[in-house]
């Protein structure tokens, strides 16, 4: 054994990270669809990240398998529709099972970002992502919010973040229910998981996507 292969063992005893045995990240996609709308965008959003670094969980159909995954997973994003005002209550349900690890603090230190989607442009969409926000922080997690500045205050972008969300990724519903989102959220929740892989690899000591298999 190396110095080097020594010195990594005795660091991952301590809970340290060394980015010379480190060769994956594991991005958790938890979601409740009522219609197929945060469905729909939760793939697009693991379309922005690389193959095999991401597990998408219908938490309607979670397993013993899915929570340990969530459990190992470097980054958690949650997702779920705005019904009036607030996240669906199936996945309200989700994080009252999941808060059991609250008490020892089990997710501390795991990224977190969410994602929404409801009817109208507004649709107080925000108050979805500030339960998961808050939750988040009870959690002991770490947030990643959006970047993404579209037109009109840059015209090079245009319908990317259509509504203006940085808290976390926001859409609308398509009115074309044969697509369910359109284009341009779809391609803003590409970039979103993107960003959410890129910020993955900076906190694992893995600021490089090359050093990374997934």
């Amino acid at each position: 054994m190396t110095p080097q292969q020594h010195e990594g063992k005795q660091l991952a005893k301590r809970g340290v990270c060394n980015n010379l045995f480190r060769m994956s990240i594991s991005v958790c996609i938890p979601y409740y669809s009522g219609a197929g709308h945060t469905a729909r965008l939760a793939e697009n959003i693991a379309t922005g990240i690389s193959d095999g670094c991401s597990r998408l969980i219908d938490v309607t159909k979670i397993t013993d398998t899915d929570w340990d995954a969530l459990d190992a997973a470097d980054a958690i994003l949650f997702g779920a529709p705005t019904y009036m005002g607030s996240t669906a209550a199936e996945f309200g349900a989700f994080l009252e099972e999941a808060a059991s690890r609250w008490e020892t603090q089990d997710w501390q230190d795991k990224l977190a970002g969410g994602f929404t989607v409801g009817t109208y442009g507004s649709g107080d969409k925000l108050s979805s992502l500030t339960r998961m926000a808050i939750y988040a922080a009870q959690m002991g997690m770490i947030w990643v919010g959006q970047t993404e500045i579209g037109a009109p205050v840059d015209m090079s972008n245009p319908g990317i973040n259509r509504d203006g969300g940085w808290l976390g990724l926001i859409a609308t519903s398509s009115r074309n229910k044969s697509i369910l989102i359109d284009d341009h959220d779809k391609e803003t929740a590409r970039r979103f998981g993107a960003r959410f892989e890129k910020v993955t690899l900076r906190w694992a000591g893995l600021p490089h996507a090359e050093k990374v298999t997934c």
